[in-house]
């Protein structure tokens, strides 16, 4: 397995494309394992940085009754075992302080959700485990202000932040990707990501779920490594349609050897 700074050393590599990708939330290891073992034989063929990610709890769901996942301790199962016997990098959520140091004995990532990108003390417990901390941009939020949020977890001692950008409200039910964001947000001397699937998601636009337009996922993805993100966060499934949490925003797993060999060419013709 990698070290954390062998991790985060590729994560920072000039010239190399990093991928933050799995499906939405851990629904079975089998389906997991799928995926990562997809995603890693073509990262490998096209020379790119990847990092398995899956959340075990999905906690901003807009229903009760929505699947949230295993729970913590089925869920970090399935990644510690992806971990150990893919050797592949794990990222993962967490929306508690109570959930921090548990998720960082299995992920190499703790990501901060839009939503709770301005919880001070859940930041704090997170840059504390010594853990590379993803924080995604809220909704709400422009990209000068995560500038804000990035102080704020280098005060707290973080020494490896990235931030993400997600997409910003844009009226009811829709979200904007503003690629001014990108060069923005690399002013603060982090690793930039772009999540190319929640940024097309339609907030609460299916009633009791999110909608979403997953066929422009790729688009912004390419416009995003035109504009300088260091990598892209993208949410795959072997059926989007079947999938028990944001299916309408994810790219089918056999369709994702295509979409990164396409936005190769624009980081390779940038870069």
């Amino acid at each position: 397995m990698l070290t954390d700074s062998q991790i985060w050393k590729a994560l920072n590599r000039p010239g190399q494309l990093s991928l933050i990708a799995g499906p939405c939330v851990v629904e079975s290891e089998k389906m997991c394992f799928e995926v990562a073992r997809s995603l890693q034989k073509t990262c490998q063929k096209l020379g790119i940085n990847y990092v398995f990610k899956a959340s075990y709890d999905k906690a901003n769901r807009s229903s009760a009754q929505s699947f949230r996942g295993p729970g913590m301790k089925a869920g970090l199962a399935v990644l510690a075992k992806i971990r150990r016997e893919l050797g592949l990098p794990v990222l993962t959520d967490v929306h508690s302080e109570t959930h921090v140091t548990m998720a960082a004995e299995v992920a190499d990532l703790l990501q901060i959700p839009a939503f709770l990108c301005r919880q001070t003390d859940l930041i704090n417990a997170a840059v504390a485990t010594g853990k590379i901390v993803n924080i995604k941009k809220g909704q709400f939020l422009s990209p000068q202000e995560m500038g804000l949020v990035v102080k704020k977890a280098v005060t707290a001692g973080g020494k490896r932040v990235m931030v993400t950008e997600r997409g910003t409200t844009f009226g009811y039910n829709n979200l904007v990707a503003d690629m001014r964001s990108i060069p923005i947000m690399n002013q603060f001397g982090v690793p930039v990501i772009f999540d190319a699937t929640h940024s097309v998601q339609l907030p609460g636009a299916g009633g009791d779920r999110s909608g979403g337009n997953r066929e422009m996922a790729p688009v912004l993805a390419k416009c995003a490594v035109a504009a300088g993100a260091t990598g892209l966060f993208i949410e795959t499934h072997p059926n989007p349609d079947k999938a028990l949490s944001d299916g309408p925003n994810m790219i089918r797993l056999a369709d994702m050897p295509g979409v990164l060999s396409e936005i190769m060419k624009v980081y390779e013709a940038v870069h």
